[in-house]
């Protein structure tokens, strides 16, 4: 059975009022039910409290130029397919992030790290604020739409940091919840996006950054206030090289591509690909903003469920499901586009946003199961899917930028993601499902 080591730590001293500080924790054994019911229970669920509001805020920071563009209008100059760029550019940053900050949770510790990582959300906000002016220059929007990456590279450290916390039987339940309500922080940002939208107008874009840096300062002071940090965390470099030679390692990365990479990236996309797509119905941003939000929304809350199910089920038996059933929802986008079908078109991508929720949590839970001897590796996987798949949004916005730049319509991507969601599913099956090895 595997334990935490015990150190010695300085003993706590009483805050103002009485109440103790946040301190690191000096014995910690999640897989021993009776230090599970009378303590470890209790403080894993109160850092996950902190940890997927932390990690909402940074959701919204990230995904907030989904939102944006659509404040965009004639007079920045921008068309389609550079407005698809600014909206790939910060999946990008916040996918090559997401390795580095799962090493900063070994390094400096899951509660030291989501202070400062919550704290440097404060730089994308008040830069998006100050430059957004018609006549800002596109170069200057890319420099600061990059910047909005780092809200992307909290979702790792925080799942490697909740991971720690659980037993592996709860995982893929809290590593779900972690997630999902941390994924509801995009379509939070876009109803938050039409509210101004539908008050003040397009023309003031840089109240909705504004409006998020409270927001950030108060994740800051709870994650400072309430967080735990786990006694002698391992550092994960070494497991690193060790799971960068495991097929699992690209396995895994390649399904977290189909699911969160789909989400993030329709996530980014779907107000444009709307916008465009189908220009004649949606020709004012808050027609397109009093939609976009419900496919993030239902996504996001889809994701405990997945890791529920494959609890239960098995993670490759869900994900299979999953992958088979995103190829079907893909024919259905790609036949509703050529007939000019919009109620079935939104139906057939609100499909494609609950599938790719249920199949980030299936495929999270595979992350245990193939490495069910080495919590290091476990760890360090879970943080390289998560900088992979990241990375799979920017596909999905660059194969929606070539398609409509070729044809003016998605129609070429929409019958790329159909096979792609069909590669999955072989892989999915073939590696995972026939061996029951997750």
């Amino acid at each position: 059975m595997r334990t935490w080591p015990v150190r010695a730590v300085a003993p706590e001293s009483p805050a103002a009022g009485g109440r103790a500080r946040p301190r690191t924790l000096t014995d910690w054994r999640p897989e021993e039910p009776g230090f599970w019911e009378r303590t470890g229970s209790r403080v894993a669920r109160r850092n996950l409290l902190v940890s997927v509001f932390t990690e909402h805020i940074g959701f919204s920071v990230w995904s907030m130029w989904s939102v944006l563009v659509l404040f965009l209008g004639p007079e920045y100059g921008i068309d389609p397919a550079g407005k698809f760029t600014l909206t790939a550019v910060p999946t990008v940053v916040g996918g090559v992030l997401r390795l580095p900050y799962t090493y900063a949770v070994a390094r400096f510790g899951g509660r030291a790290w989501t202070v400062l990582s919550s704290l440097l959300l404060l730089v994308p906000t008040l830069l998006m604020a100050a430059v957004l002016r018609p006549g800002v220059s596109f170069t200057t929007l890319l420099l600061v739409a990059s910047v909005a990456g780092v809200g992307g590279g909290n979702f790792a450290s925080s799942m490697a940091n909740i991971n720690a916390f659980y037993p592996g039987r709860l995982k893929g339940r809290a590593l779900g919840v972690n997630a999902g309500v941390g994924n509801i922080g995009v379509p939070a940002v876009q109803l938050a996006g039409l509210l101004v939208l539908a008050t003040a107008g397009a023309g003031h874009p840089a109240l909705l950054p504004l409006a998020y840096v409270p927001l950030v300062v108060l994740a800051t002071l709870a994650a400072l206030r309430w967080m735990d940090d786990l006694p002698a965390v391992r550092d994960t470099r070494p497991a690193l090289r060790e799971i960068i030679g495991d097929g699992h390692t690209w396995g895994i990365s390649l399904l977290y591509i189909g699911t969160f990479g789909s989400f993030i990236g329709f996530s980014f996309a779907f107000g444009l690909v709307l916008q465009t797509q189908f220009h004649d119905q949606f020709d004012t941003p808050v027609k397109v903003a009093s939609l976009t939000f419900a496919g993030p929304l239902l996504g996001s809350l889809a994701r405990p469920y997945g890791g529920a199910l494959a609890d239960r089920l098995g993670g490759a038996r869900v994900t299979l499901a999953v992958f088979a059933a995103m190829a079907a929802s893909s024919a259905l986008v790609l036949a509703a586009a050529r007939a000019h079908w919009v109620t079935v078109f939104f139906a057939g991508f609100i499909a494609l946003f609950v599938l790719s929720g249920l199949g980030n949590g299936s495929t999270y839970r595979m992350i245990p199961a193939v490495h069910d001897t080495r919590a290091d590796r476990a760890t360090t996987l879970i943080g390289f899917a998560g900088a992979v798949g990241a990375l799979g949004g920017v596909l999905v916005n660059v194969a929606f930028r070539q398609s409509f730049l070729s044809t003016g319509n998605g129609e070429w991507a929409y019958a790329g993601f159909l096979v792609f969601y069909g590669v999955c599913a072989a892989v999915t099956y073939g590696v995972y499902g026939r061996r029951r090895l997750a």
